[in-house]
């Protein structure tokens, strides 16, 4: 018993560092300076697709934040979700600065496939928004989850994939379902994950949620909503942001170049 103990208690709370290995702690002070010690700036994968609204993100993907993310996702190292969450706290505060926008932050998780978390034994991207949405509130903005994206159809595995093929698989992959929509406007959403690479999940992820809020929004008042524009434009003066954990170091580059 106390065996199974202590490999349960090592997965939730690790003997040492998720990201360089330090013994005794979770998370080392270097490594979560490198995760959430920085202010999150903006990112732009190169190509950008089409559709992908504003991204920020609180660090880089290398080194000790890779091997965080790895381990909280792949390794079940649960304990990381509330450092994860404060990084991509910050990043959300970033990308919807404070006294910006009307009632509270609604933060959308990028769903994973089904075959993904079970094989995981764990939702990450929404566990790390849960910790997130405690982070905001306890900064004084009020923030909770809304998980209202969904598989619409089977997609392929994404590793492997370019950044063409990605947004080939994915392309009307998910959708709100009924009901979803009223929900979405209740607050200022936010689309949140893990990691962002090619921008091909935060793009088809953004596609549903304005498809899902067009309605509601032209419902509003033709005056404030613009309900009498096509609706493509009106889809695009639909408000979606998005914030990550990480992204490639060069996505920050090309945004400062």
């Amino acid at each position: 018993m106390r065996g199974w103990w202590r490999e349960i208690t090592g997965l939730v709370l690790p003997a040492a560092c998720g990201g360089c290995g330090s013994p005794r702690t979770p998370l080392c002070d270097d490594c979560g300076r490198a995760l959430y010690g920085t202010w999150a700036g903006r990112v732009r994968p190169a190509p950008e697709p089409a559709g992908l609204p504003v991204v920020h993100a609180a660090a880089p993907y290398e080194d000790a934040v890779r091997a965080v993310l790895l381990a909280h996702k792949e390794r079940g190292a649960l304990g990381l979700a509330a450092p994860l969450g404060r990084a991509l706290a910050g990043a959300v505060q970033a990308a919807v600065p404070p006294g910006t926008g009307v009632g509270p932050l609604l933060l959308v998780p990028v769903p994973s496939t089904r075959r993904a978390v079970g094989a995981r034994g764990h939702d990450a991207a929404r566990r790390i928004a849960l910790a997130a949405a405690a982070e905001l509130r306890r900064a004084g903005r009020p923030g909770r989850v809304l998980p209202v994206l969904g598989q619409r159809r089977t997609v392929a595995d994404q590793s492997g994939l370019g950044a063409r093929q990605r947004a080939v698989n994915l392309s009307g992959a998910l959708e709100v379902p009924v009901g979803g929509a009223r929900l979405l406007a209740a607050g200022r959403v936010v689309l949140v994950d893990d990691l962002m690479t090619t921008g091909a999940s935060l793009a088809e992820a953004a596609r549903a949620l304005r498809a899902a809020m067009v309605p509601v929004a032209s419902s509003v008042s033709p005056a404030v909503a613009g309900a009498a524009l096509p609706g493509a434009a009106m889809s695009a003066r639909v408000q979606v942001s998005a914030a990550v954990v990480a992204a490639p170091a060069l996505s920050f580059e090309i945004n400062r170049n």
